[in-house]
């Protein structure tokens, strides 16, 4: 009740008004100062201590200094002017030491801490200025009223920083604000009630009021002008850092080349026209690729091809309208959502898209059309979630990239979801070496002349855990398409050489090559790598090539056949007699082998046109001294054709079928070692008289 009827009683209440607006004021720039301090490091954070020690012991100052000029006393007083700043500085230097420690993070308890250390400084800056304080009469203080003073500030001030900086509440900051105040308010006040003045009859007159009220409201104003100069501090550096939020969420949302949104952005809104589509709007995905963007950055460079995608991006940018978005989703890909509900408006949609993608793009003094292939999926018939929806508009776009006529295909289940599959597969493919799914078998090639092996052919098998024997004809152009067939093709080669390595004759194993492997490896040092590896002699592998291999690259093919042979190994021309099958391939190149396509074998029993093939390939390979075996041999008849004709060497099922490693017949194998188990014993080697097949 006596600081009550001090305040009351004893000063001038429009003054304590005053002293209070100045109060809050400071604290709460105060406060938000150090919270920024908080988020902010290294000089950066120094130079919002600074400003948090200037406001704190500023505005704290100013609200003592006014509300000492509000205490009436009926004497003369007079302020020393080196104790009064004394006490400012004693505020400010106060206040830099506990925003300080509030910032040591490794201390657990700094924010109570460095508030004790900020009210203490309150304090001392108060009964500083108390010693400033001059006045014609007899000054006596009460002691307890100063401890508690003491002790109301500092932990009230300790209270404060803890919640302006944990925040545990959600009004956490107004509570931090009031307590502030409070702290500073209580300490004043208390100390106030603790000082008594009896004036002494010295004849001076008293102070006029006036005076101190002008004194009042200018140190109110050096006060508010110090707390604003913070404010203006925090609102500048508050819109600079909105302002980066807004430019990194821009860059993130967007795509810097064009300005487009990005695919993360095109996600979001699509996942939103989603959520908000109802049973009469439709929602489609368009997928859209470039056709020809490749090739201007091949013929003219990136940059070229940056400012084509920023034209593009530019023209997609004017074409949307309301309900339609456009976002580039990578590379020379771009995607678009629309809204509609009547099947037109898509179709106008799109027939925009189209128009836009085949308009010529003018590049310095170069001017091409780049084109496009366009997929377009609609919620909720061609999908009811993103990813599928998504998935969908590109395999309808992958339809029309490979439709030379069409340049806008709509999703069709039956159609694409074949392509699916096959993009499944090929995932599939892609971890079937390193799970252990893949297998050798091995097919026996014997000499028609005495029935014995003379080796065998390397023949790849895929268990698939689900789908069982994928057949090679379905598997191996998939991984010649996706690269897969380069780490198949490594382990297909390693493994047979460290089997055939194993077997205890030297038989001989053919490995047939994929023209990819020419086209991106090293196949000649990859062969004598796996040689030396595995310890099989050169001698032992014929590697298997088509002639397509050898147009695709000609010079660079035969270059590396040649360093291939110079390393012991034999090369054989596969598949030959479909195809190119030109006699300039085998002149530029001596081959070790010729393998006559099977085709001709399953129709050389009734057609007089594959009997004559069959005859001129083998009096083509007697006149070029290079053997010739016959692919597909399954009946006995066609083996004896081919004994007549004078073939060196066959295989089929009729004398073996492909068998794992640990099922094939090594020793002493002839033809009919494989032939069906009702026959008992070993077939003996035909002999048939030389004739004419005609």
């Amino acid at each position: 009740m006596r600081v009550v009827s001090c305040i009351a009683t004893e000063h001038n209440l429009w003054l304590v008004l005053l002293a209070a607006f100045v109060c809050v004021s400071g604290g709460w720039i105060t406060l938000n100062l150090l919270r920024r301090s908080e988020m902010t490091q290294g000089l950066q954070r120094g130079g919002w201590l600074f400003l948090t020690a200037v406001a704190a012991g500023s505005s704290v100052w100013c609200t003592h200094f006014i509300a000492m000029l509000a205490y009436e006393v009926q004497a003369p007083i007079t302020f020393d002017p080196i104790l009064t700043m004394a006490s400012l500085l004693v505020a400010v230097a106060g206040s830099a030491v506990g925003s300080a420690t509030v910032s040591l993070r490794s201390v657990r308890s700094a924010p109570e801490i460095g508030g004790a250390i900020i009210g203490l400084a309150i304090a001392a800056m108060h009964y500083t200025g108390m010693m400033a304080y001059r006045v014609d009469g007899i000054i006596e203080w009460n002691a307890d009223y100063v401890i508690a003073s003491i002790v109301l500030s500092t932990v009230l001030a300790a209270a404060a920083l803890s919640q302006a900086i944990r925040r545990p509440w959600r009004y956490s900051p107004l509570i931090a604000l009031l307590l502030f105040v409070l702290a500073v308010v209580t300490l004043h006040f208390t100390a106030m009630t603790a000082l008594s003045v009896t004036p002494m009859a010295t004849g001076s007159a008293a102070t006029d009021p006036h005076v101190l009220e002008a004194m009042a409201i200018a140190v109110a104003g050096v006060g508010l002008l110090i707390v604003g100069t913070g404010v203006a501090s925090y609102m500048i550096d508050e819109r600079a850092t909105r302002e980066s939020i807004q430019k990194l969420q821009h860059m993130a949302l967007n795509d810097l080349l064009t300005g487009l949104p990005n695919r993360g952005s095109f996600s979001e809104h699509l996942k939103q026209e989603m959520e908000q589509a109802d049973g009469e709007t439709k929602l489609a995905v368009i997928g859209i690729d470039l056709d020809r963007f490749k090739e201007i950055n091949d013929l003219r460079g990136h940059k070229a091809g940056d400012q084509a995608l920023k034209t593009i991006g530019r023209r997609l940018a004017r074409l949307v309208k309301d309900g339609e978005f456009a976002a580039r989703v990578g590379g020379d890909e771009f995607a678009a959502v629309k809204r509609f509900k009547r099947q037109n408006d898509l179709l106008d949609f799109v027939a925009r898209l189209e128009k836009t993608m085949f308009e010529p793009i003018r590049i310095d003094d170069f001017e091409t059309v780049t084109g496009a292939s366009i997929g377009v999926a609609v919620y909720p018939d061609d999908g009811l979630d993103q990813e599928r929806l998504v998935s969908n508009a590109d395999l309808a776009m992958y339809r029309a990239k490979a439709d030379i006529g069409r340049v806008v295909c709509f999703y069709e289940s039956r159609m694409d979801e074949a392509a699916r599959a096959r993009h499944t597969l090929a995932q599939d493919l892609r971890r079937a070496v390193e799970l252990d799914q893949l297998e050798l078998h091995y097919q026996v090639q014997t000499s028609v002349r005495t029935g014995e092996a003379c080796g065998y052919e390397v023949l790849l098998r895929w268990n698939h855990p689900e789908r069982g024997q994928v057949p090679p004809a379905e598997f191996i152009p998939i991984a010649e398409e996706s690269g897969t067939i380069l780490s198949i093709g490594e382990w297909v080669l390693r493994t047979a050489c460290a089997q055939a390595a194993s077997w205890g004759k030297p038989y001989k194993i053919a490995v047939n090559l994929s023209p990819v492997q020419f086209a991106h490896a090293d196949l000649a040092r990859l062969v004598q790598d796996i040689l030396q590896e595995t310890g099989l002699a050169p001698n032992r592998l014929e590697l298997e090539i088509t002639e397509s291999t050898i147009i695709a690259d000609k010079s660079r093919t035969l270059h590396m056949l040649r360093r291939i042979k110079a390393l012991g190994v034999t090369v054989a021309i596969d598949d030959f007699g479909t195809g190119y099958s030109s006699l300039d391939t085998l002149r530029s190149f001596p081959f070790d082998k010729i393998k006559l396509d099977r085709s001709f074998m399953s129709e050389v029993e009734g057609s007089v046109q594959a009997k004559a093939i069959v005859r001129a390939v083998l009096t083509l390979g007697r006149s070029l001294a290079i053997p010739v075996l016959a692919e597909g041999v399954e009946t006995n008849h066609q083996l004896e054709i081919l004994r007549v004709e004078g073939c060196d060497e066959a295989q089929g099922f009729f004398l073996g079928r492909p068998k794992p490693v640990g099922q094939i017949f090594l020793p002493d194998q002839t033809i009919g070692a494989d032939f069906p188990a009702s026959f008992s014993g070993r077939i003996p080697p035909v002999r048939v008289r030389r004739r004419s097949i005609a």
